[in-house]
Parts: structure tokens; sequence; C-alpha cells
């Protein structure tokens, strides 16, 4: 069984580890079989599952459903539920909507988010709920954000981040997701914090990738660039997550052409 403390046991030695978002119960087995360390059950369910535009119409009731299907299908991974939008707006709505998440069998969640969280973030781990945080492009910010575009690209914007990061380390938060930020800049924060940092988006430096399951398998709308469809080179879905978290051991994802350095 992999825990959190695997994990970071694995930044201290320099081991890359990997995670994979899943919806469902049939697709959480076929990741657990392929040795994926971390099962994120992620509010893209929005996006690839219901179609909408953005995550921003998913529900706490829908990630509620999906986190129980996926806890069924998985058992030996760390799994990790995306807390949606407006569920944490107040402290005392991220601990009873966080806490809803642990009961069906999130063993983590995961908050878009910098210093505004710091307080959430203290509370739910004193009171025993691990904390992911995820700074850069936080997808349920797109409409303030004007949309899907590399963040922390100038010095202000970078300090910020980075700032942010060591907050919600000193809070609490024992995981950290940076997406689409310049490679240099998750390199940066990765040295910085002694908690795991995973990217997506963001280069090779950091402790490990996330990428979204439809864009590994090729089947979602439209695959980001900083993605790569694994099902092409391979026979089956089984093969390809496992060449997917081959080359991010290896350190062969991602390439340049995957991310801003």
């Amino acid at each position: 069984m992999v825990r959190i403390t695997d994990l970071k046991k694995m930044k201290t030695q320099g081991d890359k580890f990997t995670a994979l978002t899943a919806y469902d119960y049939s697709f959480a087995k076929v990741i657990e079989k392929a040795g994926i360390e971390i099962i994120l059950i992620g509010d893209s369910l929005g996006n690839v599952c219901q179609g909408h535009k953005t995550t921003i119409p998913v529900s706490i009731d829908d990630m509620v459903y999906h986190t129980a299907c996926v806890s069924r299908g998985a058992k030996e991974v760390v799994l990790i539920a995306d807390m949606p939008f407006m569920s944490y707006e107040t402290t005392q709505n991220a601990l009873r909507n966080s806490g809803m998440l642990m009961q069906n069998g999130a063993k983590m969640v995961k908050l878009e988010g910098g210093q505004w969280l710091s307080e959430t973030v203290y509370q739910m781990s004193e009171r025993g709920i691990p904390v992911c945080g995820h700074l850069g492009l936080t997808p349920q910010s797109v409409h303030q954000l004007g949309g899907y575009a590399i963040q922390g690209a100038n010095s202000k914007a970078a300090d910020k981040i980075v700032n942010d990061a060591k907050t919600l380390e000193q809070a609490g938060a024992q995981l950290l997701v940076v997406e689409c930020i310049p490679s240099s800049l998750s390199a940066l924060i990765t040295k910085k914090l002694k908690i795991p940092v995973i990217g997506i988006g963001a280069g090779p430096a950091t402790d490990a990738q996330i990428l979204v399951l439809y864009d590994v398998l090729g089947i979602s709308d439209q695959i980001p660039s900083f993605s790569k469809n694994f099902l092409l080179s391979n026979n089956s879905i089984l093969s390809a997550i496992k060449s997917y978290a081959s080359a991010v051991r290896n350190s062969t994802f991602p390439t340049s052409e995957h991310f801003v350095q």
C-alpha cells in the first residue's frame, strides 16, 4: 500500500512517482494495476465525463459519488479527491465537505489557492484531513485568470506563487500540485519545499507528474500541449498507463515540447 509518507520518502531519495486522474471503478482498477502511486478524483470530470467547458459546474455531490466509485476499485494507492468550486470558501464548509470526501474513500483532498487558504489548511490538517495544495493555473479560477494560460511568467507573479507554496506547506499541506508554470519556477519550488511537488505542464524537475487519464488515452476532445497520447504506441490501456509511468520515472516525459522553460 502506498502512503503519503512513502511519497515524502521518494522525494528525499530523488525517486520520481506518478499520478493520474480517475472517475470510476473500472479505470481505477487498471490504474492501480499499472503501479501508479496516486489517483486523483479530479473535478476535471466536469469536462471529460459531464461535457462542461469548465470545472465550475461540478458539485460536492458529484465529487462524493465519483470518489466512492474510485475507492472501490483502488485500495492500495493514495486517493486524492478534488474539492470542487465553492465547497471550501469558508473553513466551516471546507471541514464539512472534505469530511464527506474522506468518509467516501479519499485519503487526501486537494484545494486550489494560496495564502488565503492558510487558516483553512491548518484547521483541516489539525483535524486529520491531509491536504494537497494547487497553485499556478487553477481551473476553478479560469474566468478570473482570463483563460487557460501559463502562470508565473513574470517575476512578480512567480514570487507570489513561491510565497503561496511556502505558506501552504507551513499551514500543513503535505503535497502540492503546480500547473502550467515555467519549468524554472517549478524547479525552484520543488527545491525549496520539503513536501513533494507534482507537476502538470510545469516541466520535468518536479517530484512527480500528473495527467488527465483521458488525455493519456487520447480520447479527450482536445489534448493539451503539455500532455501526450500514450495509447498511440501501446496496444492496451494497461500498457499505455505503464508506459506513462515508466516515462515519468525515467525522466523521458515531459520533454521540451510539453512545457515552457
